[in-house]
């Protein structure tokens, strides 16, 4: 359990939250830096050309998030443990180290292991939600989530397209030193900035007991709301991440032909729209939940999510799919940040660290699944059939979230009062 906190300024936990998400910025930013060309990094290496690019592709994709979800429980019952800032250091300098080691891998193999082993040592997005919701206000939760998901995406956003800058001029090797560095540094901005109100117990130590492990997890999950919001947060991921593997394809689509050389640059735009517009759909959303209640804000964002995502099933250029993929990322924004505040809402204080271990599994199991469920539904009904599978995934949020999760007493659209009451 946690201990008595050290007397502190009322705004550290801002200060944190500041260091924190520029931390998550620097460190997502590193890691999807080199999205954009490990397919084409990959086959450059021995022992390609014995599988198929397409398999390749995949593995060196999909390998990260799929260990992930097996090991992000176990690192977040350590963060409770030993300390969320522990986990935090741990996470950027060890990825720090292994983005190292991909820029000099000699085999597609080696490539492919060390990329497995990123996700079992990963964990900066999980770590860096138990830190801040254990140090912020439980009044503010949403606020400090929001700003998080901006570090989070911002990140995301600009990561690809420095990288493939990169790549384009100095090769596939460099990038890696590159995304190191930013790792490391983002590391230093914790080590020395965070000042951590958490304390274990003084007789913490390290207990891995699969029993009483399953047990702490056992007693979150029997937390009322708990299981939905991880249900609607599995759905989510699954929703955000559809879109990715056939953005290029759908993009090559929609343009004449005499344009089909910068299908690439397009489908990079469109990816980066979106997750702009997620960042400042978090921010906002996740500043809205603290007044008029997370539930509320779920609600109204998937029914936004979803009717935006039904017509880009009927697109007739890449304009309109920008514009649409903006819209809805917005409001995506409030899908993310709100059941992400609840998870802290609706356990107790001093299992951050477990709680968000265990919503880490459960998002990076999404990630690595959605791209290959959207690929088979392209196959088989085409690339439009993606958005109407994304457009009913929201659906599904909006009724799971409707019916099972606990109501709030804030009523819905109390805007005017919830601003005056807030300034």
């Amino acid at each position: 359990m946690q201990e008595a906190e050290e007397s502190q300024p009322p705004n550290r936990w801002g200060v944190t939250l500041i260091i924190v998400a520029l931390a998550q910025a620097l460190g997502t930013g590193g890691i999807t830096l080199v999205y954009p060309f490990l397919p084409l990094y990959i086959q450059t290496l021995r022992e390609a050309h014995f599988i198929s690019p397409e398999l390749l592709a995949g593995l060196v994709i999909g390998a990260p998030p799929l260990v992930a979800s097996l090991a992000m429980p176990f690192w977040g019952r350590l963060a409770d443990q030993y300390g969320r800032k522990k986990m935090v250091m741990r996470a950027l300098f060890g990825a720090a180290i292994v983005l190292l080691l991909m820029g000099f891998a000699e085999t597609a193999l080696a490539l492919i292991a060390l990329r497995a082993l990123q996700g079992l040592t990963s964990g900066i997005i999980a770590s860096s939600m138990a830190l801040v919701a254990g140090e912020s206000p439980r009044e503010r939760i949403g606020f400090a989530i929001g700003t998080l998901q901006v570090g989070l995406f911002g990140g995301a956003a600009i990561g690809p397209l420095v990288g493939g800058v990169l790549a384009e001029h100095f090769g596939f090797r460099i990038p890696f030193l590159f995304t190191s560095a930013m790792l490391v540094l983002a590391g230093l901005l914790v080590t020395i900035g965070v000042r951590e109100t958490y304390r274990p117990a003084s007789d913490s130590k390290l207990n891995l007991n699969p029993r009483k492990m399953l047990q702490a997890w056992g007693g979150i999950l029997r937390a009322r709301g708990v299981k939905t919001v991880y249900c609607l947060r599995f759905l989510n991921g699954f929703a955000q991440r559809s879109i990715m593997p056939i953005a290029p394809l759908f993009v090559m689509a929609l343009i004449p032909s005499a344009l089909a050389a910068g299908a690439s640059s397009y489908a990079g735009l469109v990816i980066t729209v979106s997750s702009i517009a997620i960042t400042a759909g978090s921010f906002v959303f996740g500043w809205l939940g603290d007044r008029w209640g997370y539930r509320n804000v779920l609600i109204l964002t998937s029914l936004m999510a979803m009717l935006f995502y039904v017509p880009q099933a009927l697109v007739a250029n890449v304009h309109q799919l920008l514009v649409l993929q903006a819209l809805a990322g917005f409001a995506a924004g409030g899908v993310l940040s709100a059941p992400a505040a609840m998870l802290a809402k609706y356990t107790d204080l001093g299992a951050e660290g477990s709680v968000y271990g265990l919503d880490a599994s459960v998002s990076s199991f999404a990630n690595g699944m959605a791209p290959m469920t959207a690929s088979v539904i392209a196959a088989m009904f085409g690339l439009r059939a993606v958005f109407a599978a994304v457009a009913i995934y929201y659906l599904s949020i909006l009724l799971i979230g409707a019916r099972l999760l606990p109501k709030s007493k804030r009523r819905l659209f109390r805007f005017p009062a919830a601003v005056s009451a807030g300034s």
